[in-house]
Protein backbone atom coordinates (compact mmCIF):
# COMPACT_ATOMS: atom_id res chain seq x y z
CA UNK A 1 0.00 0.00 0.00
CA UNK A 2 2.89 2.48 0.20
CA UNK A 3 2.47 3.42 -3.71
CA UNK A 4 0.18 4.57 -5.97
CA UNK A 5 -0.19 1.61 -8.42
CA UNK A 6 -2.85 2.13 -10.54
CA UNK A 7 -4.04 5.52 -9.15
CA UNK A 8 -5.27 8.21 -11.78
CA UNK A 9 -4.05 11.62 -10.66
CA UNK A 10 -4.51 15.23 -12.33
CA UNK A 11 -1.80 17.81 -11.15
CA UNK A 12 -2.75 21.37 -11.94
CA UNK A 13 0.59 23.67 -12.03
CA UNK A 14 2.95 20.37 -12.21
CA UNK A 15 5.98 21.76 -14.14
CA UNK A 16 7.61 23.36 -11.84
CA UNK A 17 8.69 23.91 -8.22
CA UNK A 18 6.16 21.87 -6.00
CA UNK A 19 4.25 20.62 -8.82
CA UNK A 20 6.89 19.56 -10.36
CA UNK A 21 8.34 17.13 -7.67
CA UNK A 22 4.83 16.32 -7.22
CA UNK A 23 4.41 14.78 -10.38
CA UNK A 24 7.82 12.78 -10.22
CA UNK A 25 6.83 11.26 -6.57
CA UNK A 26 3.80 10.28 -8.39
CA UNK A 27 5.22 8.69 -11.45
CA UNK A 28 8.01 6.86 -9.20
CA UNK A 29 5.20 5.95 -7.11
CA UNK A 30 3.13 3.95 -10.03
CA UNK A 31 0.68 6.69 -10.59
CA UNK A 32 -0.86 7.51 -14.32
CA UNK A 33 -0.51 11.36 -14.15
CA UNK A 34 -2.20 13.68 -16.22
CA UNK A 35 -0.28 17.54 -15.67
CA UNK A 36 -2.12 20.19 -16.47
CA UNK A 37 -0.13 23.46 -16.98
CA UNK A 38 -0.57 26.86 -19.11
CA UNK A 39 2.92 25.04 -21.18
CA UNK A 40 3.75 21.49 -20.55
CA UNK A 41 6.94 22.00 -22.45
CA UNK A 42 9.74 22.16 -19.53
CA UNK A 43 9.12 18.82 -18.26
CA UNK A 44 9.92 17.34 -21.69
CA UNK A 45 13.32 16.61 -21.27
CA UNK A 46 13.17 16.65 -17.55
CA UNK A 47 10.09 13.20 -16.96
CA UNK A 48 10.72 12.19 -20.90
CA UNK A 49 10.32 8.31 -21.42
CA UNK A 50 7.42 7.44 -19.28
CA UNK A 51 4.40 5.93 -20.44
CA UNK A 52 2.14 6.88 -17.59
CA UNK A 53 2.56 10.42 -18.25
CA UNK A 54 -0.03 12.72 -19.83
CA UNK A 55 -0.02 16.41 -20.80
CA UNK A 56 -2.18 19.03 -21.43
CA UNK A 57 -1.82 22.95 -22.08
CA UNK A 58 -4.16 25.33 -20.90
CA UNK A 59 -4.69 27.79 -17.99
CA UNK A 60 -7.52 26.67 -15.41
CA UNK A 61 -8.74 30.15 -14.66
CA UNK A 62 -10.49 29.54 -18.22
CA UNK A 63 -13.77 27.79 -17.59
CA UNK A 64 -13.73 26.07 -21.32
CA UNK A 65 -10.71 24.83 -20.72
CA UNK A 66 -11.60 23.34 -17.61
CA UNK A 67 -14.43 21.66 -18.84
CA UNK A 68 -12.19 20.13 -21.73
CA UNK A 69 -10.22 19.11 -18.91
CA UNK A 70 -12.51 17.61 -17.23
CA UNK A 71 -14.14 15.32 -20.56
CA UNK A 72 -10.20 14.10 -21.29
CA UNK A 73 -10.21 12.31 -18.07
CA UNK A 74 -13.66 10.83 -18.84
CA UNK A 75 -12.92 9.59 -21.99
CA UNK A 76 -8.93 8.49 -21.20
CA UNK A 77 -9.90 7.07 -17.44
CA UNK A 78 -13.51 7.17 -16.60
CA UNK A 79 -12.67 8.05 -13.21
CA UNK A 80 -10.11 10.32 -11.06
CA UNK A 81 -8.43 8.92 -8.05
CA UNK A 82 -6.66 11.77 -7.21
CA UNK A 83 -6.97 15.74 -7.92
CA UNK A 84 -3.29 17.82 -6.47
CA UNK A 85 -4.89 21.96 -6.97
CA UNK A 86 -1.59 23.09 -6.82
CA UNK A 87 -1.74 26.21 -9.49
CA UNK A 88 -0.99 29.53 -7.63
CA UNK A 89 0.58 32.81 -8.01
CA UNK A 90 1.36 35.71 -5.87
CA UNK A 91 2.29 40.06 -5.80
CA UNK A 92 3.79 40.88 -3.18
CA UNK A 93 3.37 44.56 -2.05
CA UNK A 94 1.65 46.27 0.34
CA UNK A 95 -2.23 45.82 1.00
CA UNK A 96 -3.07 49.61 -0.03
CA UNK A 97 -0.94 49.48 -3.32
CA UNK A 98 -2.84 46.43 -4.74
CA UNK A 99 -5.53 47.28 -8.18
CA UNK A 100 -8.33 45.94 -7.81
CA UNK A 101 -7.40 44.18 -10.83
CA UNK A 102 -4.38 42.39 -9.51
CA UNK A 103 -6.20 41.19 -6.08
CA UNK A 104 -8.81 40.03 -7.97
CA UNK A 105 -6.31 38.18 -10.26
CA UNK A 106 -4.75 36.77 -7.45
CA UNK A 107 -8.11 35.14 -6.14
CA UNK A 108 -9.06 33.70 -9.87
CA UNK A 109 -5.80 31.81 -10.08
CA UNK A 110 -5.30 30.43 -6.80
CA UNK A 111 -9.20 30.16 -5.37
CA UNK A 112 -12.18 30.26 -7.85
CA UNK A 113 -10.13 28.18 -10.39
CA UNK A 114 -9.45 25.51 -7.71
CA UNK A 115 -12.64 25.47 -6.32
CA UNK A 116 -14.85 25.01 -10.25
CA UNK A 117 -12.47 22.62 -10.81
CA UNK A 118 -12.52 21.10 -7.82
CA UNK A 119 -16.47 20.77 -8.21
CA UNK A 120 -16.37 19.73 -11.70
CA UNK A 121 -14.77 16.96 -10.30
CA UNK A 122 -16.89 15.49 -8.20
CA UNK A 123 -18.93 12.61 -10.27
CA UNK A 124 -14.84 11.69 -11.76
CA UNK A 125 -13.91 11.61 -8.39
CA UNK A 126 -17.01 9.87 -7.10
CA UNK A 127 -16.80 7.13 -9.42
CA UNK A 128 -12.92 6.59 -8.33
CA UNK A 129 -15.03 5.06 -4.83
CA UNK A 130 -11.40 5.65 -3.19
CA UNK A 131 -11.24 9.48 -4.33
CA UNK A 132 -8.99 11.90 -2.50
CA UNK A 133 -8.72 16.19 -2.92
CA UNK A 134 -4.87 17.53 -1.73
CA UNK A 135 -5.36 21.35 -1.95
CA UNK A 136 -1.27 23.38 -1.85
CA UNK A 137 -2.37 26.03 0.38
CA UNK A 138 0.17 27.62 2.46
CA UNK A 139 1.01 29.01 5.94
CA UNK A 140 -0.07 32.40 5.09
CA UNK A 141 -3.47 30.93 5.16
CA UNK A 142 -2.95 30.90 8.84
CA UNK A 143 -0.50 33.37 9.73
CA UNK A 144 1.08 36.79 8.21
CA UNK A 145 4.20 35.99 6.97
CA UNK A 146 4.38 39.53 5.25
CA UNK A 147 4.05 37.83 1.39
CA UNK A 148 0.66 39.98 0.74
CA UNK A 149 -2.85 40.44 1.96
CA UNK A 150 -4.49 38.55 -0.86
CA UNK A 151 -2.50 35.64 -1.61
CA UNK A 152 -3.38 34.86 2.51
CA UNK A 153 -6.61 35.81 2.20
CA UNK A 154 -6.84 33.09 -0.84
CA UNK A 155 -4.74 30.00 1.15
CA UNK A 156 -7.25 31.23 3.85
CA UNK A 157 -9.86 30.27 1.78
CA UNK A 158 -8.68 26.83 0.49
CA UNK A 159 -7.95 25.62 4.14
CA UNK A 160 -11.85 26.21 4.95
CA UNK A 161 -12.87 24.84 1.78
CA UNK A 162 -10.93 21.91 2.52
CA UNK A 163 -12.59 21.47 5.70
CA UNK A 164 -15.98 21.73 4.26
CA UNK A 165 -15.63 19.70 1.40
CA UNK A 166 -13.89 17.02 3.71
CA UNK A 167 -17.57 16.64 5.49
CA UNK A 168 -19.66 17.04 2.72
CA UNK A 169 -18.16 14.48 0.39
CA UNK A 170 -16.45 12.02 3.20
CA UNK A 171 -20.66 10.21 2.52
CA UNK A 172 -18.82 9.33 -0.97
CA UNK A 173 -15.80 8.01 0.13
CA UNK A 174 -13.69 10.99 -1.08
CA UNK A 175 -10.97 12.61 1.49
CA UNK A 176 -10.26 16.05 1.57
CA UNK A 177 -7.24 17.37 2.52
CA UNK A 178 -4.46 20.59 2.42
CA UNK A 179 -0.80 21.12 2.66
CA UNK A 180 0.70 24.09 3.77
CA UNK A 181 4.18 24.84 2.74
CA UNK A 182 6.84 27.48 4.63
CA UNK A 183 9.76 28.93 2.65
CA UNK A 184 10.37 26.05 -0.19
CA UNK A 185 13.09 26.66 -2.77
CA UNK A 186 11.00 27.03 -5.85
CA UNK A 187 10.47 29.88 -9.02
CA UNK A 188 7.94 31.31 -6.91
CA UNK A 189 9.97 32.11 -4.08
CA UNK A 190 13.64 32.77 -5.31
CA UNK A 191 12.76 36.45 -5.22
CA UNK A 192 12.20 36.57 -1.58
CA UNK A 193 15.00 33.93 -1.11
CA UNK A 194 17.40 35.78 -3.07
CA UNK A 195 17.32 38.52 -0.85
CA UNK A 196 20.14 37.95 2.01
CA UNK A 197 17.99 39.99 4.75
CA UNK A 198 15.20 38.43 3.83
CA UNK A 199 16.37 34.97 3.97
CA UNK A 200 18.67 35.16 7.56
CA UNK A 201 15.27 36.22 9.02
CA UNK A 202 12.81 33.10 7.48
CA UNK A 203 15.99 31.28 8.64
CA UNK A 204 16.24 32.31 12.34
CA UNK A 205 12.30 31.51 12.54
CA UNK A 206 12.70 28.13 11.29
CA UNK A 207 13.59 25.87 14.09
CA UNK A 208 15.30 23.38 11.63
CA UNK A 209 17.18 26.72 10.70
CA UNK A 210 16.69 26.07 6.57
CA UNK A 211 14.14 26.63 3.68
CA UNK A 212 12.39 23.62 2.73
CA UNK A 213 12.62 21.57 -0.35
CA UNK A 214 9.90 20.78 -3.20
CA UNK A 215 10.59 16.78 -2.09
CA UNK A 216 10.01 17.60 1.00
CA UNK A 217 5.95 18.92 0.39
CA UNK A 218 5.78 16.15 -2.42
CA UNK A 219 6.41 13.18 -0.03
CA UNK A 220 3.50 14.35 2.23
CA UNK A 221 1.25 15.31 -0.90
CA UNK A 222 1.95 11.42 -2.00
CA UNK A 223 1.02 10.14 1.10
CA UNK A 224 -2.30 11.65 1.69
CA UNK A 225 -2.93 10.29 -2.00
CA UNK A 226 -2.24 6.61 -0.76
CA UNK A 227 -4.90 3.92 0.79
CA UNK A 228 -2.43 4.13 3.61
CA UNK A 229 -4.01 7.71 4.48
CA UNK A 230 -7.55 6.72 4.48
CA UNK A 231 -8.93 7.74 7.73
CA UNK A 232 -6.77 10.96 6.80
CA UNK A 233 -9.69 14.07 5.72
CA UNK A 234 -10.38 17.99 6.53
CA UNK A 235 -6.50 18.14 7.77
CA UNK A 236 -4.12 20.92 6.84
CA UNK A 237 -0.73 19.77 7.30
CA UNK A 238 1.90 22.24 7.36
CA UNK A 239 5.29 21.19 6.36
CA UNK A 240 7.27 24.07 7.85
CA UNK A 241 9.64 23.27 9.14
CA UNK A 242 8.62 24.05 12.76
CA UNK A 243 8.19 27.79 11.66
CA UNK A 244 4.05 27.49 12.85
CA UNK A 245 4.62 26.33 16.59
CA UNK A 246 7.81 28.41 17.68
CA UNK A 247 7.40 30.56 20.60
CA UNK A 248 10.93 31.37 22.14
Amino acid sequence: MWNLQGKKAVITGGTKGIGLAVTQEFLDLGAEVLVVARSTKPIENKLRGSARLFRLDGDVTDPSFRQHLLRKVQEQWGRLDVLVNNVGTNIRKKFVEYTEEEYRQLFETNLFSMTALTQGAFELLKDSGNGSVINVASVAGSLDVQTGPPYGMTKAAIIQLTRHLAVEWAQFNIRVNAVSPWYIKTPLTEPVLSNPERLERIIARTPLSRVGEPAEVSGIIAFLAMDKSSYITGQNISVDGGMSVKGL
